[in-house]
């Protein structure tokens, strides 16, 4: 999309400035291993999607004396994985946080957001939680804890992982996580939607300058969400349900009642039967029963078929003054919210990343260090195939990630590659060659 790439070589050096403040544990015989070597070793793992990759290289540099990870990652010495886990895990995951701000700023400045820009130039950011481990037995202190009905307790982590997102593009460009960990002075255990405000209150004046619009389901809806979004000069536009909105409710059903209900119908063909599209919509509508309450904007959209049948229904709370000409582009800007879940999230869990793996729980940060460790693997995979040519060619070719990865790993087990891209242009050259005509 872009004649700017931004080459992995720039992005690994993020993480290579990000490492040199990592707190140091080395004391003894054990400064054998650089704290850069251990950091790089860790990352590489989830950047290859092998989790037996440092012991193919091991065993590479034994038989040849080179290896990928020191000609790719820069690694001079492969550390074992307890050592790797032994001296990240007093490393909270906050000191990945200006990797995923450099990445951004790199993408911004070289106007590599362009295709991403949605409604008046906005940035959509969509907000979600996602468990990334749970265990009856294995715990740390900055576990959450669940009470089963049977006694049994169930420790688990979470974090928030927002992504900017836009309808047209299946894409997610990964933002730095806020974990769901336990906070010093509370008795009552951390959630999502708090994970979410100190996220806004970490990040957001970095973000001052572009106009941004978070997205998020019902559970953000809520006036000291949309107020703290405000006060950062966003935009917001959450999921708003009936069952937890049901002063708003009686407001939209009095003003249907009254004909004052803004409605207009869309026919759609899809290829291969017509849908209806029914939106409503309504401004200035009070989101909660207090004499404080914020007015908000709110839509609804309703898909159905020529016999009736509901095939899609959902509606919108948004600070966004809605028209005829605008609530088509705001409604599928909220609807593009569930790209966090399936572009980010599941592609996370289910496609290879194995973001609900246990690749150590430590006792103290290691579980969600290594999630930081893995979002960014994926956000550097997702940069390099939306600004790379030569990584979009190769992906045209092997448009499946399973078997892009499986070539991955395969090639990187038996060949030393002097560099990345190195390795891209074997694997272009060779299919290539192989493909028909």
């Amino acid at each position: 999309m872009s004649n700017k790439p931004v080459k992995l070589e720039t992005l690994l050096s993020f993480l290579r400035a990000a490492i040199d403040h990592f707190p140091d544990q080395r004391t003894g015989n054990n400064t054998t291993y650089s704290m850069q070597d251990i950091g790089m070793a860790a990352f590489s793992v989830f950047y290859t999607q092998n989790p037996s990759f440092l012991a193919h290289q091991k065993a590479m540099r034994q038989r040849t004396g080179r290896d990928n990870t020191q000609t790719i990652f820069g690694i001079q010495q492969i550390p074992s994985d307890n050592h790797i886990r032994d001296m990240l895990d007093p490393v909270a995951p906050s000191y990945l946080s200006q990797v995923f701000d450099n990445v951004f700023e790199t993408l911004k400045t070289q106007n590599l957001l362009s295709p991403m820009l949605w409604y008046r130039d906005n940035l959509a950011m969509a907000f979600d939680g996602t468990y990334h481990f749970s265990s009856k037995k294995i715990h740390c202190p900055n576990c959450s804890t669940t009470m089963r009905k049977d006694g049994s307790v169930t420790y688990h982590h979470s974090a928030i992982t927002p992504v900017i997102v836009n309808p047209a593009h299946n894409v997610a460009i990964s933002l730095a996580p806020e974990f769901v960990v336990p906070q010093d002075g509370s008795d009552k255990q951390d959630c999502e939607t708090n994970a979410a405000k100190r996220w806004l209150e970490k990040h957001g004046d970095k973000f001052r300058k572009i106009a941004v619009t978070i997205l998020g389901d019902d559970l953000y809806c809520r006036q000291p969400m949309c107020r703290l979004v405000l006060s950062k000069g966003f935009n917001f536009l959450f999921v708003c349900k009936p069952d937890s909105h049901k002063s708003l409710y009686r407001w939209v059903e009095l003003l249907e009642q009254h004909g004052d209900l803004n409605q207009f119908v869309i026919t759609r063909w899809n290829g291969k039967q017509r849908e209806i599209y029914t939106y409503k919509y309504a401004n200035d509508v009070p989101l909660r029963d207090t004499e404080d309450a914020l007015t908000v904007n709110w839509m609804e959209l309703t898909i159905s078929k020529e016999d009736g049948q509901v095939l899609y229904k959902n509606a919108f709370a948004t600070n966004f003054k809605i028209t005829d000409h605008n609530v088509e582009i705001l409604v599928a800007g909220g609807r593009s919210r569930w790209k966090v879940e399936n572009e980010n999230n599941n592609t996370l869990k289910t496609k290879g990343y194995n973001l609900e793996h246990n690749y150590g729980h430590g006792k103290q940060h290691l579980s969600s260090l290594l999630v930081a460790f893995n979002l960014l693997a994926f956000l550097f995979h997702t940069v390099l195939e939306w600004t790379d040519q030569d990584y979009q060619r190769l992906r045209k070719i092997l448009p499946s990630r399973k078997t892009f990865f499986d070539d991955l790993r395969a090639l990187t087990r038996y060949i030393c590659f002097d560099s990345w891209q190195h390795l891209l242009d074997f694997m272009l050259k060779g299919l290539t060659r192989a493909a028909p005509g």
